[in-house]
């Protein structure tokens, strides 16, 4: 007995410490997050001082930049925050249950589903349902084409290499209809959509914050509650289930999540790519593998990837605003390259 308490003390002084630091990285992530959100605020085509901006924010400025800073650069720093925190944890999600390092929204067709349906809408429904209706058809896309997913990888219950593989061509099929569609629609119906395909924060504003904030503000907390069952399943779907994890039950309900995580910010923002890839590897250099310490780590990250990429995007080509999909997909690209070269025996 004396042994077990020993045990026991040893674990427990080793999860507090685990806790700790994750808590102390939180915090300087949090920290960093705030200075860069401060920097994108001050960064365009007229500076702002940092001071200014943080005087502005707290309501002691004289209103000289209030359009600049509430109209134009506020709410498109908030949208980059929330989509690339969206898309940052649906990918944990999907590497979690999958138990694959390659897992991301837009590599096993989440992503191509929610980029159908948005692009179907854009295409046929933009001149008569108001653009409100947008997040609904990108996350009804991506939930039928995960749908699909699991059902042709379903046999007598869903493996995770079977998802993958069969992901990946679904992928390729959806990517090949929103071609034709492009083809076949109207010249100023293809620009619009591209435009929106190569994944752009240009335009965002706060009835957008306002109308995302809600999916991420319910789905990262409840992920959040579901979070030890991730950490079971990755001793394998057998020993799971001998613990008394409904396996597929939950396999399903992260699948849910991770859909509606993914639809949603690719319907405000498009097709931002490998963010859900990158971020989630990234904390785990920082904090291990434990799936709740990683959920707030990996949203500040992801947001972070975004926020970056953003500023360049608007910054660096001036007076030219560039789609922000395009710098999250130079990070990413070479990344997934990476581990494709590191996982290659594997």
């Amino acid at each position: 007995m004396s042994n077990y308490t020993t045990i026991r003390t040893k674990s427990d002084r080793i999860s507090f410490q685990i806790a700790k630091r994750t808590c102390w990285i939180i915090l300087l992530l949090s920290l960093l997050l705030v200075s860069i959100m401060i920097i994108g605020l001050s960064a365009g085509s007229d500076f702002i001082h940092p001071f200014i901006v943080v005087k502005e924010l707290l309501g002691y400025g004289n209103g000289e930049y209030d359009f600049v800073l509430h109209t134009l650069r506020l709410p498109r720093i908030l949208m980059a925050l929330l989509v690339g925190a969206a898309l940052g944890v649906a990918g944990l999600i999907l590497q979690g249950i999958i138990r694959n390092p390659l897992a991301a929204p837009d590599i096993i067709g989440v992503t191509s589903g929610a980029s159908m349906g948005a692009i179907i809408f854009i295409v046929y429904f933009m001149g008569s349902v108001g653009i409100q209706f947008l997040p609904l058809a990108a996350i009804s896309g991506a939930a039928i084409i995960s749908f699909i997913i699991y059902l042709l990888s379903w046999r007598k219950g869903v493996t995770p290499i079977r998802m993958v593989l069969i992901g990946i061509g679904i992928s390729a099929l959806a990517k090949a209809v929103v071609t034709m569609l492009l083809v076949l629609s109207e010249v100023a119906a293809t620009t619009k959509a591209y435009l929106w395909l190569t994944g752009s924060l240009y335009g965002a504003n706060m009835t957008d914050v306002y109308l995302l904030l809600p999916w991420v503000a319910l789905l990262l907390p409840l992920t959040f509650v579901l979070a030890r069952t991730v950490n079971v399943k990755e001793l394998g779907d057998d020993i799971a289930t001998g613990l008394g994890v409904k396996v597929q039950v939950y396999r399903l309900l992260f699948l849910l999540i991770s859909v509606m995580l993914a639809g949603s910010a690719v319907a405000f923002a498009g097709g931002i790519a490998f963010v859900g890839l990158v971020a989630p590897h990234m904390s785990r250099l920082l904090v291990g593998r434990s799936f709740a310490g990683l959920i707030p780590v990996t949203a500040i990250i992801g947001g972070i990837i975004v926020i970056v990429a953003d500023i360049v995007a608007r910054t660096a080509f001036l007076p030219k605003d560039l789609p922000t999909g395009v710098f999250t997909a130079a990070i990413g690209a070479p990344f997934f390259i990476y581990l494709l070269f590191r996982t290659r025996n594997q």
